[in-house]
């Protein structure tokens, strides 16, 4: 029996402060709030795939979160612009056969890393 299983659904993603994460998620990144249940609880749709944000004591074991997007180097420009703190500049991570693996990374406001990421054409540079 084939299972299908095919996709990421929902990943959890603890906060220490549920409306400031919303803002940095919704505000900042320009993502969509798809459901707040409780207080202590948010859904962020992320192209189908539900990123849970629930109050936690202990931020410390999440995961980074890597974020596709058309252009890191205009995304990541536009991120300082709005105030959001850049850890690292966009940056070729690896060259594959039919593209460049591009990556920014920034801080969420409980200051763990949050990446852009972006299969860039060969050759590919951010504009200046």
């Amino acid at each position: 029996m084939d299972l299908n299983i095919n996709r990421l659904a929902q990943i959890s993603y603890p906060v220490s402060d549920v409306d400031r994460a919303v803002a940095f998620f919704e505000g900042k990144l320009g993502l969509t709030l798809a459901l707040r249940p409780h207080p202590g609880m948010a859904l962020i749709d992320l192209g189908g795939t539900m990123l849970l944000m629930e109050k936690a004591d202990d931020v410390s074991k999440a995961s980074v979160l890597y974020l596709g997007c058309d252009d890191v180097g205009a995304a990541t420009a536009e991120l300082a612009r709005r105030g959001v703190e850049i850890v690292s500049q966009p940056h070729r991570i690896t060259e594959q056969p039919a593209y460049d693996l591009w990556m920014s990374f920034v801080h969420d406001p409980d200051g763990r890393l949050v990446a852009l990421h972006m299969q860039a054409p060969k050759g590919w540079r951010p504009a200046p």
